[in-house]
C-alpha cells in the first residue's frame, strides 16, 4: 500500500518537474530572442563562479520537486484513507466511515464507500433478524419426539456400541502385551485392529455430540458451552479451559449459530485432532463478538483440507447465516486455531438471552 502511495507521489513530482522545465525553457527562449548567442548567454555569465545555467537548472528541479509534493500530499492523504478503510470493510468492519473531505472526485467516492457500507451493515443486521426470527420459529414447533429419539439412540450407543468399542480396544491391548516378544505375523494384525478400534472410538464420540440437542434448549449460551467442556474434560481425558466474558447480550438465534459452531468444532477435534488439550475464548467488542478455538493436536494443512472438510464448511456456513466471518489457521503438529467474529449490529433489540447469567 505505501508502495503504491509512494508511486503516486513520485509520479506528481515527475510530471511537475517535466512541466516546469519546459516552461522554463520556453521562457528563457523568449528572453534571449534577440540576443546574438541565444540561450547560451546563461553559460556566459556566472553566479558565484557557476554558469547562470546550472543555477537556473537547480531552481527549476527544486521548483518541479516542491511543486509536485504540495500537489500529491492531499491526494496521497484521501487516498491512504479510502485504502485503509476498504481493508476495514474487507474484514467485516461495516461500522467504520471513510472521513469525506472536500467535494472532488475522491471525495464522492469516499462517500459512496460510506453509503456501501451502509447498505452492508443494513445487510448484517437483517441476517441477524431473521436468525433471530428462524431460531424463535424453530423453538415454537420442534418436534419433543425428534428430540427424545435422539437422546435414546445416544443412550444406545453409549451403553452398547461405545463399551464394546472400548471393550476391544483394552482386548488387543492386552493381547498386544503378551505377544510383543513373538515375531509372529499376527502381532502387527492385532496392531491394526488396535489402531482401527481407537479410530472407531474417535468417531463414536463424535457422533455421539452430533446427537445432542441441536439447540440450547433454555441455557444460556455460557452454560451450554461450560456443559460440553466438562463432558469433553470427563469422559475424554481432556484438559480444557475456557474463558466467557461474564456481561455477555446476544439474541437467541445468535447463540444457537454459535453453540452449534462450537460443536461442530469440538467434533472435529474428537475426530481428527488428536489434541489433549482444547482452549475456547468468548469476548464481546464495541463493535464485535469474538470466538476463538485452540487446540493442540496434529494440525492440517489448511489449504488442502479446508476445500473438502464438511465439517469446516459447516461452521463457515453458520457463521454467515449471522454475518460473520471464520478463519481458520493450523500448523502440522502443533494445533489448530478457529476464530470466528460476529459484527455487532443488534444492539438496542429486545432479546432472552440470558448469557450474563
Amino acid at each position: 500500500m505505501r508502495k503504491r502511495l509512494a508511486s503516486i507521489r513520485w509520479q506528481f513530482i515527475r510530471h511537475s518537474v517535466i512541466v516546469t522545465l519546459i516552461l522554463s525553457i520556453l521562457l528563457l527562449f523568449l528572453l534571449t530572442y534577440d540576443e546574438a548567442r541565444g540561450l547560451l548567454l546563461l553559460f556566459d555569465r556566472k553566479l558565484a563562479g557557476i554558469p547562470l545555467f546550472f543555477w537556473l537548472l537547480a531552481v527549476i528541479l527544486l521548483t518541479g520537486v516542491v511543486g509536485g509534493y504540495i500537489q500529491a500530499d492531499p491526494i496521497r492523504r484521501k487516498l491512504d484513507q479510502l485504502i485503509h478503510g476498504s481493508l476495514r470493510f474487507e474484514r467485516g468492519t461495516f461500522t467504520h466511515r471513510v472521513e469525506v473531505e472536500g467535494s472532488d472526485e475522491i471525495a464522492e467516492l469516499a462517500r459512496r464507500l460510506n453509503g456501501m457500507a451502509q447498505n452492508f451493515e443494513e445487510q448484517v443486521a437483517s441476517l441477524q433478524r431473521l436468525s433471530k426470527e428462524r431460531a424463535e420459529m424453530q423453538e415454537t414447533i420442534k418436534n419433543a419426539a425428534v428430540t427424545e429419539e435422539r437422546q435414546r439412540l445416544a443412550r444406545d450407543l453409549h451403553d452398547a456400541v461405545s463399551q464394546q468399542l472400548f471393550a476391544i480396544s483394552m482386548m488387543t491391548a492386552a493381547i498386544k502385551e503378551t505377544m510383543s516378544q513373538s515375531s509372529d505375523p499376527a502381532v502387527e494384525q492385532i496392531k491394526m485392529v488396535e489402531k482401527m478400534a481407537n479410530t472407531a472410538q474417535a468417531e463414536m464420540r463424535a457422533l455421539l455430540l452430533h446427537l445432542r440437542p441441536a439447540h440450547l434448549e433454555g441455557k444460556s449460551l455460557k452454560d451450554g458451552i461450560h456443559q460440553l467442556f466438562i463432558e469433553m474434560e470427563e469422559k475424554y481425558g481432556m484438559v480444557v479451559s475456557v474463558t466467557i466474558q461474564e456481561d455477555l447480550k446476544i439474541p437467541k438465534g445468535i447463540e444457537d449459530q454459535i453453540f452449534r459452531m462450537v460443536q461442530e468444532a469440538i467434533s472435529n477435534v474428537l475426530r481428527h485432532a488428536k489434541a489433549t488439550q482444547l482452549e475456547l475464548q468468548l469476548k464481546q467488542t464495541a463493535k464485535e463478538l469474538k470466538v476463538k478455538l485452540i487446540d493442540n493436536g496434529i494440525g492440517f494443512d489448511a489449504k488442502n483440507v479446508q476445500q473438502n472438510s464438511y465439517g469446516l464448511h459447516t461452521m463457515k456456513e453458520r457463521m454467515t447465516e449471522i454475518g460473520g466471518t471464520l478463519q481458520i489457521v493450523s500448523v502440522p503438529n502443533k494445533g489448530t486455531q478457529i476464530e470466528a467474529n460476529i459484527p455487532i449490529a443488534w444492539k438496542g433489540e429486545k432479546h432472552d438471552s440470558s448469557s450474563a447469567s
